[in-house]
């Protein structure tokens, strides 16, 4: 199935990047760049750095020029997330692009690899609750509460792989049809965001 696929390369992904657990750290991506495990590793990297990302910004006590630089490192990241996701879809539809699509069809509200996106960020909530449900350092308390949680996530993980495989499996036999819309930002477009045209 193409979510069990992707979760292991999800999680291959976020152990990587615990080994250094920086978001400075240097990127290599272990698989050839014509496959799909290299997308979808790709893909999980920027949601992991992005990740952290956010939580340094959180600092309360950081300092408003590097908050300002990292607010522009997540810019940057959403859009390469958004890009990701878009070759992730560009695969399906070149790879489903000869399927007989039957008469009664219907289309889907996300596209795979939205849901894909999904997948890979529910990968890190797994990961992260892991980690607080079994620190150390952590009241029993909040042990059972983050144990509580991480269950909920387990399931959420189990529902959502489930739906992508019936999606695609739907896509592969004609049932369903991809319909994929660019994302068009508007914010991150010179001509498009009033200010930034303002500024030229």
């Amino acid at each position: 199935m193409f979510s069990e696929f992707a979760i292991a390369i999800f999680e291959k992904s976020i152990e990587k990047y615990h080994v250094i657990d920086d978001v400075y750290q240097p990127f290599q991506n272990p698989y050839p760049n014509n496959e799909i495990s290299h997308l979808l590793f790709r893909k999980n990297w920027i949601d992991t750095v992005q990740w952290h990302y956010e939580d340094i910004i959180r600092d309360p006590n950081i300092n408003p020029n590097d908050a300002l630089v990292l607010k522009r490192k997540i810019d940057a990241s959403n859009q390469d997330r958004t890009d990701l996701v878009e070759y992730i879809d560009s695969y399906f539809l070149n790879k489903y692009q000869s399927i007989q699509i039957k008469d009664n069809a219907t289309i889907n509200t996300e596209s795979p690899a939205w849901a894909i996106d999904r997948l890979s960020i529910l990968a890190l909530k797994i990961y992260h609750m892991k980690e607080e449900a079994t620190r150390v350092d952590a009241s029993k308390d909040h042990s059972k509460k983050c144990q509580a949680k991480l269950a909920i996530l387990l399931e959420q993980r189990k529902d959502l792989s489930t739906a992508i495989d019936q999606l695609i499996s739907d896509i592969e036999t004609g049932n369903k049809y991809m319909k994929v819309y660019k994302q068009m930002k508007m914010y991150n477009d010179d001509e498009l965001n009033p200010v930034l045209r303002g500024k030229k």
